[in-house]
């Protein structure tokens, strides 16, 4: 369960970046617009899956130390819910970002989420109930649905025109690149 705050953190962080590159390639007004966008009709707006990969970061974390969830984070799952017609603002999604960040940074400083072949039930709103150990939880749902949201958020971006690349969505692995693979050739 380890990988989870790490995973957290280093995507959250690339999602702050995208954000900031959209404010800085567009009119603020046009930035701000963005939060409305979405891939197709049926899906979220970006406003939703940015609050949505919070969501996701916070509650697999209580999840798996079987915490209850705190009132902030049904607070922040429902207004992911209405963002069609309320969807805030850039600065109000950065501040989620940060502060999940903030809270997953202090969250793997305690304990892991106990033993990996532990049991877990995992209900969702429509009646569905997953019955897997904790590993499974971390690796078949926790992690997918962390990164369905923050991929959604990508796609969302790029197809309304932002400056994204692979370079932007991966930018935590130039940390383990050699040296002399970034030099530029001539």
């Amino acid at each position: 369960m380890n990988l989870l705050a790490p995973t957290y953190i280093q995507m959250l962080e690339a999602l702050s970046r995208w954000l900031e590159k959209a404010e800085t390639q567009l009119p603020r007004g046009e930035a701000e617009a963005l939060l409305l966008s979405s891939l197709t009709s049926d899906m979220f707006p970006l406003a939703t899956q940015i609050r949505f990969a919070c969501v996701q970061a916070r509650e697999g974390i209580h999840r798996l130390r079987e915490e209850n969830f705190p009132p902030a984070l049904t607070d922040l799952l429902d207004e992911g819910r209405n963002a069609r017609t309320q969807p805030s603002t850039l600065a109000d999604a950065q501040r989620h970002i940060r502060e999940t960040v903030e809270w997953v940074k202090q969250s793997a400083s305690g304990s892991d989420g106990g033993a990996p072949e532990r049991p877990l039930s995992h209900a969702l709103p429509n009646g569905l109930i997953f019955d897997l150990t904790a590993e499974q939880y971390v690796r078949d749902w926790a992690i997918p649905q962390f990164y369905f949201h923050v991929m959604a958020a990508y796609a969302i971006l790029r197809s309304s025109g932002i400056d994204l690349g692979k370079a932007d969505y991966v930018q935590h692995m130039f940390a383990y690149a050699r040296p002399e693979a970034m030099a530029p050739t001539t």
